[in-house]
């Protein structure tokens, strides 16, 4: 998607900042190389190159000389650099009068999905006089946020991971009643089929987690090493897939069966737990999208994390509550993180996420996962809520 350079400095001059600086070297910073449309090949970037959008004026690029025309898709000047030197000089130029700028930087790496700017790089800008501030909330406005058509493949994306789900659960019950031998890498692989029926792709085949296994939050399967599916046992299935077509999200669901017709009061006690802490963090994003109210990613996260606090399964929680969705899984918006970070990102318009609170146990483990959505003066769970553990041989 171009970048919207007027609207870029609006936000700029908004926010009080002269301008956000792009760098990247070796494809250390990708939020900058996807913003620039430096990804999927096309280019080679063995250098060092910096993009500014100042706040008023035209935007200009420092780039070196065998990579000359990496940014000529870019509206703006560029300069060309080779040596050490011409770098030092180039680079005074670019920050000259600044004083704000704002790069992919987290103070202290309290979020380190988008601390992409070595220390090295932020001393060279400093030195120059130059303050840097978090990009995080622009990383959000201009690469995180959906277009209307994004949306729509993530609805796409959502349905057929539903149906994948419901096909799996149905597989492994028909195994259970037939006594079929059924190991959780079979089904998984099934899983990949379907996965290729229903015109999606992935990064990874989907998470089949029986019993003890589905304890372990990235568990799995392999040929060498995976459990038969048997009666009396929970099931874990967590899948993520967008469309093929380019530009399409992700979505990504997390439900649990059990391979039998009654479920232990033990798993069935803390289901109903993160289910209640899923929904307590769904209404808290409702109600501040209702409100045009801002909300933080770690609010989020505390809402949900609390409920499973007081319900004495603090123990038991080993991952924040829920990651932005692009169109990489774990995209570059906020995260629903008060746990492994404090993530203090806005939830902005646009924006996709999940909310998937879970408990880990020696012998089970258990989690609940959605998707939402954020709209202008809304906020919209994009699938089917799980209430309680699904039985497999009602």
């Amino acid at each position: 998607m171009p970048l919207d350079v007027a609207a870029i400095q609006r936000t700029l001059r908004d926010d009080g900042l002269d301008g956000w600086l792009l760098y990247d070297f070796h494809g250390s910073n990708p939020i900058a190389a996807g913003l620039a449309g430096l990804v999927g090949g096309a280019h080679m970037t063995t250098r060092r190159w910096y993009y500014l959008i100042p706040a008023t004026g035209g935007p200009r690029g420092l780039v070196h000389a065998i990579e000359r025309h990496n940014l000529d898709g870019l509206p703006g000047e560029k300069t060309v650099y080779a040596g050490r030197e011409q770098l030092d000089a180039g680079l005074d130029a670019l920050l000259s009068g600044l004083k704000r700028v704002a790069m992919e930087y987290s103070p202290g790496c309290a979020i380190p999905y988008l601390s992409r700017v070595d220390a090295g790089t932020a001393e060279a800008v400093r030195g120059r006089g130059v303050t840097i501030v978090s990009s995080g909330d622009l990383v959000q406005r201009f690469e995180a946020a959906w277009t209307a058509a994004q949306l729509a493949t993530h609805r796409a994306a959502s349905d057929a991971l539903y149906r994948i789900k419901d096909r799996a659960f149905a597989t492994a019950a028909a195994a259970v009643r037939t006594r079929t031998w059924l190991s959780e890498y079979a089904l998984q692989r099934q899983m990949v089929g379907w996965f290729e029926e229903e015109g999606l792709v992935s990064d990874s085949p989907p998470v089949v987690a029986v019993g003890a296994n589905a304890g372990n939050p990235h568990y799995l399967p392999i040929a060498e090493q995976s459990r038969a599916i048997v009666a009396d046992e929970l099931l874990l299935l967590d899948l993520w897939g967008k469309r093929r077509e380019p530009g399409s999200v992700y979505a990504d669901i997390t439900w649990v069966g059990f391979t039998g017709r009654r479920v232990p009061d033990v798993p069935a006690r803390a289901f109903g737990a993160i289910a209640a802490a899923r929904d307590a963090a769904i209404a808290l994003v409702e109600q501040a999208a209702r409100d045009n109210q801002p909300l933080q990613g770690w609010q989020v996260d505390r809402a949900a994390r609390t409920v499973l606090q007081e319900a004495g399964y603090g123990p038991q929680i080993l991952h924040r509550t829920g990651h932005s969705l692009g169109e990489q899984v774990h995209g570059n918006g906020v995260h629903m993180d008060d746990y492994e970070t404090h993530d203090d990102r806005r939830l902005l318009p646009g924006t996709g996420f999940t909310v998937e609170p879970g408990l880990y146990f020696d012998t089970f483990g258990v989690r609940t996962e959605i998707n939402m959505y954020r709209g202008e003066r809304d906020a919209v769970v994009t699938g089917a809520r799980q209430s309680e553990i699904r039985k497999l041989l009602e």
